[in-house]
């Protein structure tokens, strides 16, 4: 391979990989908030089980619920595209160095 082809390569893993350490971060700070904001719920039905809203609360709960698993599923697909680009930018040198 051309050392600009390797360069480009090389540089587009480290972006990419970037891109989603980004990503992962951006949904760790989402769930932290769903959970939060869970628990907020999850006390104020506690302290006032028969107000007019509990019905719409439980809701909220549920919902959030749904998104705090969808984002851990999420986190899950990107942890795995994380070590995928890793080992892929690992092996780059390696590849260089066996064709010199």
């Amino acid at each position: 391979m051309s050392i600009s082809f390797t360069a480009s390569r090389i540089s587009r893993l480290k972006r990419d990989i970037t891109e989603i350490q980004n990503q992962i971060n951006n949904d760790k700070i989402k769930a932290g908030k769903a959970l939060s904001k869970i628990k907020q719920l999850q006390k104020e039905l506690r302290m006032n089980p028969s107000s007019p809203d509990s019905s719409s609360k439980t809701k909220q709960i549920k919902k959030l619920n749904e998104e705090a698993a969808k984002l851990a599923a999420s986190q899950e697909e990107l942890s795995k595209q994380l070590s995928a680009k890793n080992a892929e930018l690992r092996q780059q040198p390696a590849k260089d160095q066996k064709k010199d």
